[in-house]
């Protein structure tokens, strides 16, 4: 597998750094050949080269089976936005899931299905005098292909599925997603919520969803609701997915008010890698991952943000010795 790695800007060469540690472990436990290069892309990459995704970088993610990306700063549009839509990687995976000795708002054990491309985040903004207009864009085809993405989730899962939409009062773009989804899903339980009535339901009740599929802005905030609900963004990973490629990282930002001092949450990047094992076909590595870091966790070593008091290498240390011993 070939992995281009961008460290990103903050905390992200930390969480990268410590992510790496155990991808190299689980690729030496199980036999997973890789082949990694760098990049650089971000905010420290706009002011030394005058763009935040220079060319070489683009030139690495061509020649690339996968990303694995930390997080970006000020210039996350033109970086991760712009990877979502060169490679049209459809689909964000986001799994929102407690994990052992970290303190939660409620239960929760979901995963977010979001329409990765279209929707007013396309970028189609205008000025025109006095007013300010955006463009919201959903397709036929787009929404049947992220449909048939979470359809594959919840037959893996409760064959249940939750399509959020506001198509109450957007009676044309979201009910137009919301229609065509319903057609692809059919044979599972579908259901449609409004977003406003999701949001309540996810601090209320959250164990009620099981795969929720949803529109780019609306699954852009839900997830994140749903990461704190079931701890801290510091442990959300993603994956964004398409038909030949895709990108993985961590919910939360570059967080510059801790870079550089050695306590950021590593667990949502490390949870990324093992997404992007999984995607390559990898469910063993996948596997060792995810219970490494519940072992970790459960030992208690964890970075302050969920209670803990380990750096964040000491973290990625943790988890990559006992990838190599499960």
């Amino acid at each position: 597998m070939k992995v281009a790695v961008i460290p990103g800007d903050g905390i992200g060469p930390e969480v990268v750094s410590a992510a790496m540690r155990v991808v190299e472990a689980a690729s030496r436990r199980f036999g997973v050949p890789l082949e990694v290069k760098y990049a650089e892309a971000g905010d420290a990459a706009l002011r030394r080269y005058g763009k935040a995704m220079p060319d070489e970088a683009w030139r690495i993610i061509d020649a690339a089976d996968a990303v694995l990306k930390g997080p970006i700063g000020e210039s996350a549009y033109e970086v991760t936005s712009g990877i979502r839509m060169k490679y049209v990687l459809y689909a964000n995976i986001r799994p929102a899931k407690n994990l052992p000795g970290v303190p939660a708002i409620k239960q929760i054990d979901c995963v977010f299905v979001r329409e990765n491309v279209e929707d007013v985040y396309i970028g189609a903004e205008y000025r025109v005098g006095d007013t300010a207009i955006a463009l919201k864009v959903i397709t036929g085809e787009g929404t049947r292909r992220v449909a048939r993405v979470a359809r594959k989730y919840a037959e893996a899962r409760k064959r249940k599925i939750t399509v959020v939409t506001k198509s109450n009062v957007l009676r044309v773009v979201d009910k137009f997603f919301r229609d065509v989804a319903f057609e692809e899903l059919k044979g599972l339980e579908v259901e449609e919520m409004y977003v406003d009535a999701a949001a309540m339901e996810l601090v209320r009740n959250p164990l009620r969803f099981d795969v929720v599929l949803t529109t780019n802005q609306y699954g852009d905030i839900l997830t994140d609701l749903a990461a704190q609900v079931a701890g801290s963004l510091g442990l959300a990973p993603s994956a964004n997915i398409g038909d030949s490629k895709a990108m993985f990282e961590p919910v939360h930002g570059a967080a510059f008010d801790i870079a550089g001092r050695g306590i950021a949450n590593p667990i949502a990047t490390i949870l990324s890698a093992a997404m992007m094992f999984e995607w390559a076909g990898r469910a063993d590595a996948a596997s060792a991952i995810r219970r490494a870091v519940e072992e970790t966790l459960a030992k208690g070593i964890a970075t302050p943000d969920i209670g803990g008091k380990a750096k964040t290498e000491e973290v990625g240390k943790a988890v990559a010795e006992l990838v190599e011993r499960l």
